[in-house]
């Protein structure tokens, strides 16, 4: 892969990994059990596109959204599709109407083709980030190891299901190039689109922040200037983050004509239960692991953090650093942890640079990208394979 582009080897690495995981997609297929999706052995189009989550994609792009709010007879809000985001399925619904596929066909491989240009996209930035600090041959090392890690992710099988992981991953990705390249315009159409995709635009807006201040300090500096047309940008920016996280909250308000549906939707899979900030973790350690458990969470806490703020990981980048820790602090202060947060973690893809970056020895890297495929088989199944698992949404 000497000879080629950086964007053509990120490919390749991801069509690799791809690959890797088709493999073991097909072997988990065939030991499916009964299950609500699909006769068992269910097709890899099947399997890929219409378990878990991906069923109300399914729904959505095929019925759209439900009048109202879905609730009991005592007023109860029950799960519905306003949980989830309107532009993934909408865009199934469109490639399905162009192509007349079926949704379990159109939609995995929609999130196949979304996933190989966040890789590239992905390379791209890493090695743009990093190339001033480290040189051009590690970082372009750099950029690749982080595509190969991110494609051996636990949880990267999603990047070809019918989720919206590889949809988010492109726009995180382009709001974060387009952003430290300075074309505010494009990252403030990346950053709306995102606001449809997944609740993850507000963790942007601290990113646009932090991009102002650094701009801003090196106006004082004298070692660039800073006018204010462009400070005007840079804050219209950080305020489209702000609205882009809280449009379909409002959206789903005013469809349902309650304010809070988006919110009461997204209780109901917790029971009606709300998520308090940080103690929800607290209170999942003891429920499933006892009194160790907070010391195991406060652990793994603990090392996101340090990961985040390792210094040899500053190498990306302010924009990028802050992406990882806000989005994790997000996470930590928004959702009840359970196994879909493995998932999640996708997002926090700076992280993977930091991770090759760790040991500066030549069996790390194959190291942990062995340990990551071995952790992807188990992700596969012991929560995809809807087995002794059922109830462990992936």
């Amino acid at each position: 892969m000497r000879r080629w582009s950086t964007p053509v080897a990120s490919l390749a690495i991801y069509l690799l990994t791809r690959a890797f995981t088709t493999a073991v997609l097909l072997v988990a297929a065939r030991e499916q059990g009964p299950n609500p999706w699909a006769e068992p052995p269910p097709s890899y189009a099947e399997f890929t596109g219409l378990f878990w989550d991906a069923g109300w994609y399914h729904r959505i792009a095929v019925e759209g959204y439900p009048d109202g709010l879905p609730a009991l007879p005592d007023g109860t809000v029950t799960q519905s599709a306003w949980a989830f985001f309107p532009l993934y399925p909408f865009l199934v619904r469109g490639l399905m109407g162009l192509t007349g596929a079926s949704f379990e066909v159109v939609a995995p491989t929609l999130s196949l083709v979304l996933g190989a240009a966040a890789a590239v996209v992905v390379g791209m930035l890493l090695q743009e980030r990093t190339t001033a600090s480290l040189g051009p041959a590690r970082a372009r090392r750099l950029a690749l190891g982080s595509v190969l890690l991110l494609g051996l992710f636990p949880a990267a099988p999603v990047l070809q299901m019918a989720y919206t992981e590889s949809l988010s991953l492109l726009l995180v990705a382009l709001s974060l190039w387009f952003l430290v390249r300075r074309w505010y315009a494009a990252a403030g159409i990346a950053i709306a689109a995102l606001g449809f995709t997944r609740a993850v635009a507000l963790p942007m807006a601290v990113v646009v922040a932090v991009h102002l201040w650094v701009r801003w300090r090196a106006s004082r500096a004298g070692t660039e200037d800073f006018t204010r047309g462009a400070a005007v940008r840079v804050v219209t920016l950080g305020l489209v983050a702000v609205a882009a996280g809280f449009a379909w909250p409002v959206v789903v308000g005013v469809a349902t004509g309650v304010p809070d549906a988006y919110l009461r939707t997204q209780e109901a899979w917790r029971g009606g239960d709300g998520v308090t900030p940080v103690l929800a973790w607290v209170d999942f350690a003891i429920r499933w692991l006892g009194g160790p458990g907070v010391l195991a969470v406060a652990v793994v806490v603990a090392g996101l953090a340090l990961l985040v703020w390792a210094p040899r990981g500053r190498v990306v980048g302010p924009e990028l650093v802050t992406w990882s820790g806000a989005y994790l602090l997000y996470l930590l202060g928004t959702i009840q942890p359970q196994s879909s947060t493995f998932r999640f973690l996708l997002l926090a893809f700076p992280l993977a640079a930091t991770t090759v970056l760790l040991v500066r020895r030549r069996w790390w890297l194959p190291a942990v990208a062995v340990a990551f495929a071995l952790a992807q088989v188990a992700w596969v199944f012991v929560l995809w394979r809807l087995g002794d698992a059922a109830g462990w949404p992936p």
